[in-house]
């Protein structure tokens, strides 16, 4: 064979082998055949690329790295749906479709719901050409080369008489056993593990490096089917076909005839959905004929044909065996509840488990502050109610209190000193939270400053982490974020610590190995490069989140101008109220942030902003404030708030009664839309904006 009939053969070999093993669970040949054919392969594509197939299987194992995911538009939006939480809500749905479908009959298909993110894969004659995230419904970001990994997804569809163009849609997740095991190594680094599946599998289909995408375990499960040309009559017919494709369809769906069936589908699942091996949140109901779904039509944001019931939160009973007093990077005083099994109530607490909640082990809850402690009247031993809010951050939700007199129980006090520097808290008027004032000497507050500092909002270094800013702290190398800038590389080579995970009990060395410390350097030196808006953000001024930095980075324009700003010209900034103004004052009149800000200057860190201010078209808008949501056909969402501030109006993040308008795109988020309208807000088309304009 020549080099390119040898690179087909094995192509279409290992293809094969891989459909075999990841669809039909067989395996055609022994692993170290299959390796040796997979070696061969990468070899010749690495000799001869321009020979290379577009469904090389050789691309699951990734390799590709992407700087900047592309923005691309769907041919077809990416509706949301309308959720409930509901029975009667599902029986009200029932209603609208039967009167919308006068004297017919029609079929649901109920469909689980993963817990992922939402993907579009389009097939040019039949091979994969196009992985796309959801985005906002009309455009997302090209993640083709991660998408390529997912070892059950086929790169090229063997069939006859397919559409030039067709599109496919699912959902992207992590299985539990590759979040546990992703979740395994984070804590071995010492950093921060994942706080569910859902936010595991986000991060990892937007990695640069698809090698490590393929290598985190990823999978999907496909649910519909788009093209310009019919190929199905209906959402069964498509299910069946699809599978017979190749591709991984859910087994769990399910035809019903009536609403009582959907209703019972929705109760079989309830529980039985905890036995699978990936995340669910609820369930899909769609009309099953295509020619009922396009004339039940749909609305700007979500089909009429469809709807989603998304269970409760899974609520579990489990054991209050301790309180800790965590303090944050403000120096805030948080109470935690320390949790174990109700049968594990007589282990010691390094090695319990905890209890099992969406997918993940709790040993651990947020009580918030004193007041929730006092609420919940929760005492050392008590039987407590666990919950994950959005299944994703636990709380305590209730006490049984039933169990008290069965096991001794001792009050909770809150203390009165800081429980890492001893210094006496205190309370602000009108806050809930206890504050420990040290800022300056306080080791939580010290590293959580440089954990903000570092994080993907602000300066973005993302080679450090918790853990390794931990050591550094602990080493004596940085006590201020000034300190990341001085660091070298003798400094950091050969450094080692043992991290304790209170979560799991078990300890792990850090060691900064030559990669190690090449990266870290490589990103500290990368983060001078951040915009100043970024920097503000980053020094952590208090009530200084992303909106405000960005509002006071671009009215100032330099690092000099905000400090020597005063309180009456901070305020005068479009919502800088007066509390976000003093604590900007307050933090700029303290010697030792002045003496911070002159050495991160000395860095090279960016003190002004390049974008260009804004021009003045007109008065039309003054006085009148805005908030912005969904997508719109002429500009560009910041294109719109340039235009609006340009003509003398104020954009706002959020909505409140101090709004005059909602100016409302298509597939904008229904809460808004809501409160809006509860609060008698005037919702603005785009049409309608621009005729504000021209009047």
């Amino acid at each position: 064979m020549n080099p390119n009939e040898r690179i087909s053969w094995l192509t279409e070999k290992l293809n094969f082998y891989n459909n075999r093993y990841y669809r039909d669970n067989i395996s055609e040949i022994p692993d170290q055949e299959f390796d040796f054919l997979m070696k061969e392969l990468i070899g010749l594509e690495s000799e001869f690329p321009e020979l290379k197939k577009d469904d090389s299987p050789t691309q699951r194992v990734g390799g590709t790295i992407t700087k900047d995911f592309a923005a691309v538009y769907h041919r077809f939006p990416m509706l949301s749906l309308d959720n409930t939480y509901n029975e009667q809500e599902l029986r009200d749905f029932d209603e609208r479709v039967r009167k919308a479908l006068p004297n017919e009959t029609y079929e649901y298909i109920c469909e689980l719901k993963f817990d992922g993110i939402s993907l579009s894969f389009t097939y040019e004659n039949g091979v994969l050409q196009r992985g796309v995230t959801r985005g906002d419904g009309s455009r997302g970001d090209d993640i083709t080369a991660n998408v390529k990994t997912i070892r059950s997804l086929p790169l090229r569809i063997l069939e006859e008489d397919l559409p030039e163009i067709l599109e496919i849609r699912g959902e992207g997740f992590m299985p539990y056993s590759s979040f546990e095991r992703l979740n395994a190594e984070v804590e071995a680094t010492g950093d921060t593990p994942y706080a569910n599946p859902r936010n595991a599998a986000s991060g990892s289909f937007k990695l640069q490096d698809s090698a490590e995408a393929a290598r985190r375990g990823l999978d999907c499960y496909v649910y519909s089917f788009l093209s310009d040309i019919p190929v199905f009559n209906s959402h069964e017919e498509s299910l069946v076909g699809l599978k017979k494709w190749g591709f991984p369809v859910s087994p769990g769906w399910k035809k019903c005839q009536t609403i009582e069936e959907v209703l019972d589908y929705i109760h079989t699942w309830e529980e039985k959905r905890f036995e699978l091996p990936l995340a669910t949140d609820g369930i899909v109901i769609k009309i099953n004929s295509y020619e009922q779904q396009r004339e039940l039509g749909s609305t700007a944001k979500s089909p009429r044909w469809a709807i989603s019931f998304k269970y409760k939160a899974e609520n579990k009973p489990a054991l209050l065996r301790f309180v800790t007093f965590q303090v944050g990077r403000t120096g805030a005083v948080t109470p935690v509840a320390n949790l174990s099994g109700l049968h594990e109530r007589h282990k010691p607490y390094e090695q319990v488990k905890g209890v099992h909640l969406s997918g993940s082990q709790v040993k651990r809850a947020t009580l918030h502050n004193a007041n929730e402690l006092e609420r919940l009247d929760l005492r050392i031993g008590d039987t407590v109610f666990v919950e994950k809010s959005g299944e994703i951050i636990p709380k305590i939700t209730g006490v049984d209190t039933s169990q008290r007199g069965l096991f001794d129980t001792q009050p909770i006090l809150f203390p009165t000193q800081c429980p890492e520097c001893a210094t006496e808290l205190i309370r602000k008027e009108g806050e809930v939270a206890f504050y420990c004032p040290n800022e300056r000497g306080c080791p939580p507050q010290l590293k959580g400053k440089i954990e903000h500092f570092i994080q993907r909002k602000a300066l973005n270094i993302d080679s450090l982490g918790e853990g390794k800013i931990e050591l550094l702290f602990d080493k004596g190398l940085i006590h201020t974020v000034a300190d990341l800038y001085d660091l070298s590389y003798n400094d950091l080579l050969g450094l080692e610590k043992d991290i304790y995970n209170e979560q799991t009990g078990k300890s792990k060395k850090i060691s900064f190995r030559e990669k190690t410390v090449e990266n870290i350097l490589k990103g500290i030196e990368k983060s001078k490069s951040a915009p100043f808006k970024n920097v503000l953000f980053g020094l952590g001024i208090r009530y200084v989140g992303t909106t405000v930095g960005e509002k006071l980075a671009q009215y100032f324009r330099t690092m000099d101008a905000l400090m020597a700003a005063s309180y009456e010209e901070l305020t005068a900034v479009p919502e800088i109220g007066g509390r976000i103004a003093q604590s900007v004052r307050d933090y700029f009149t303290e010697p030792e942030n002045q003496q911070l800000i002159s050495r991160l200057q000395q860095a090279g860190l960016t003190f002004q902003t390049d974008d260009l201010p804004i021009e003045k078209e007109g008065e039309a808008l003054t006085g009148k404030t805005f908030v912005i949501s969904g997508v719109f056909q002429n500009f560009e969402r910041d294109e719109l708030k340039t235009k609006i501030e340009s003509n003398g109006g104020k954009v706002l993040s959020g909505v409140s009664g101090k709004l005059n308008y909602l100016l409302a795109g298509d597939n904008m988020g229904p809460s808004k839309l809501e409160k809006a309208r509860k609060l008698g807000v005037v919702i603005l088309s785009e049409e309608e904006f621009l005729n504000m304009l021209e009047n």
